[in-house]
């Protein structure tokens, strides 16, 4: 796949990442894991218009998050080819994944595009049993064990590399804390999400050996692997009363990596905000830009780590629709705008120039290697 070259510009945290709202022309699919759209897939398929299918996560189609993202690549891929139609099925369970990508499979669809690393599984099984069938998977791939048997030519992975934004959402936080610590914590515990933890929590422990700080990371210690998770990335009620406790321990920036659960880990933050009678505790989103994703908390947002899944299905859409399609592998990268941290908002007068500045120049270092970021969650 094509995508265009990184520029000195866009490691200035004023980058842009295009990320649309959450809420997709389809009303939420219903719990048997049936698209609003249904109706419109035999016209796709009667009308020879390409069909581009999709299956989400349990976290739904308005998560956002990885499945509100993938559904707007989608979409994007269908403004920009008339001839494109795309539809999607919810996944309430884990269960539901073999039988959406069944359903999909007798649609004749052009490409079914999976949303997961849990999706790993169903996905790679229809694939080698259907070669001829074009898949992409987000978030998912060989390296990352998230695939385990015979590399199929027919599965396109897109992954991101999010240690290296992640790095510079720690330096960020250390460089804002006030009260010397911050809190990561995860939805579940595999590599798409540790990459990011383990990121923050190196980025801190950079910004402390070069300015002698202290700054403690709560949640997460990547040289251990240990840490916090909710356990889903459904559950707000938990992403709330973690993030509570963090807050409790003295944390004053807060990075969930859990999807629709950091819509209470928000909530907490604006709870303890409003309880202070000012605003003492901030956080950072994750995924997409949650000023536009999450807009009600948008005030409470220093920035949002993200990843650029929208132009990543875009084009595994187009290029299969354009018969160009080749199985492999996309790594979005801080070089490519695959991995970068959102613009500012509201923080912008409020991040020091110096630290901006600093910013920029330790991207400079990640995209060309001088700095390292370690994880143990590999892409």
């Amino acid at each position: 796949m094509k995508h265009n070259a990184w520029a000195t510009t866009a490691l200035a945290v004023s980058a842009t990442l295009l990320i649309a709202a959450c809420g997709s022309s389809h009303s939420s699919a219903s719990s048997s894991g049936a698209s609003s759209s249904a109706s419109s897939t035999t016209s796709a398929s009667t009308t020879g218009k390409f069909l581009g299918c999709m299956v989400t996560d349990t976290g739904g189609i308005d998560d956002r998050s990885f499945n509100a993202s993938s559904w707007q690549g989608m979409q994007q891929a269908a403004a920009a080819d008339s001839n494109i139609k795309v539809t999607y099925l919810q996944s309430t369970s884990q269960s539901d994944y073999i039988p959406n990508i069944n359903t999909f499979l007798s649609q004749k669809c052009g490409i079914i595009v999976t949303v997961g690393f849990l999706m790993g599984s169903a996905t790679e099984t229809a694939a080698k049993a259907h070669p001829n069938q074009d898949f992409a998977i987000v978030d998912c791939s060989y390296a990352s064990e998230c695939l385990t048997g015979t590399k199929e030519s027919n599965i396109d992975q897109l992954v991101f590399n999010t240690v290296q934004d992640g790095f510079l959402g720690g330096y960020l936080a250390a460089g804002m804390t006030k009260t010397g610590k911050v809190a990561t914590f995860g939805g579940e515990d595999f590599g798409t999400v540790t990459i990011y933890m383990d990121g923050f929590w190196d980025g801190v422990q950079y910004y402390n050996s070069k300015h002698g700080t202290h700054v403690q990371v709560l949640g997460w210690n990547e040289q251990t692997q240990k840490g916090s998770f909710t356990g889903d990335f459904t559950n707000q009620t938990k992403g709330q009363t973690l993030t509570q406790t963090f807050i409790s321990e003295g944390a004053d920036i807060i990075f969930p990596v859990a999807g629709n659960v950091g819509l209470g880990a928000a909530k907490a933050v604006q709870d303890a905000d409003n309880a202070a009678g000012s605003q003492k505790v901030n956080m950072f989103w994750v995924d997409t830009d949650g000023c536009i994703s999450a807009q009600q908390y948008c005030k409470y947002f220093i920035t949002s780590v993200t990843k650029g899944i929208q132009s990543a299905v875009k084009t595994a859409v187009l290029s299969a629709a354009n018969s160009t399609f080749k199985g492999g592998t996309y790594v979005g990268t801080l070089a490519n705008g695959g991995a970068v941290l959102s613009p500012f908002h509201d923080f912008a007068s409020e991040v020091p120039a110096s630290l901006q500045a600093e910013l920029v120049q330790i991207g400079k270092g990640i995209a060309d290697g001088s700095i390292p970021t370690p994880t143990k969650s590999p892409v």
